[in-house]
């Protein structure tokens, strides 16, 4: 019973995980293509360019880390179950929150100095 358990267990996870971290992408990197336009001084090219790389890399660092922490040791009923797809995916979730800030961090960061060396170079 306990393989056939872990067995669902990953079923659920991958595409919960998967779907999290795809829905978290695709209004980040949605909404971050105004941040790279003003980075990149309106150049459409280099800011959509930048944008699907920083897209790539969220993907690969996030489903990787997904992946990383899948592992469920044991589960002996159903309610073991709940419990550990809950604490996997609530832990997910919450790294994900912590990750899209970082990213939003970095955006803004990027604008601050864009818009410096902007006014330095009107100077």
């Amino acid at each position: 019973m306990s393989t056939t358990l872990i067995l669902i267990a990953y079923a659920i996870y991958l595409p919960i995980s998967t779907g999290l971290t795809t829905f978290v992408s695709q209004h980040l990197f949605k909404n971050s293509k105004i941040f790279m336009l003003d980075i990149f001084n309106q150049q459409q090219e280099i800011a959509m360019a930048t944008n699907k790389l920083f897209k790539i890399g969220f993907y690969l660092v996030n489903i990787g880390f997904a992946l990383k922490i899948i592992k469920i040791y044991s589960l002996t009923d159903y309610k073991d179950l709940v419990e550990t797809l809950s604490a996997k995916i609530g832990g997910f979730s919450v790294y994900l929150g912590v990750v899209m800030i970082v990213f939003i961090m970095f955006f803004l960061k990027g604008r601050k100095a864009s818009k410096r060396e902007n006014l330095r170079t009107q100077n």
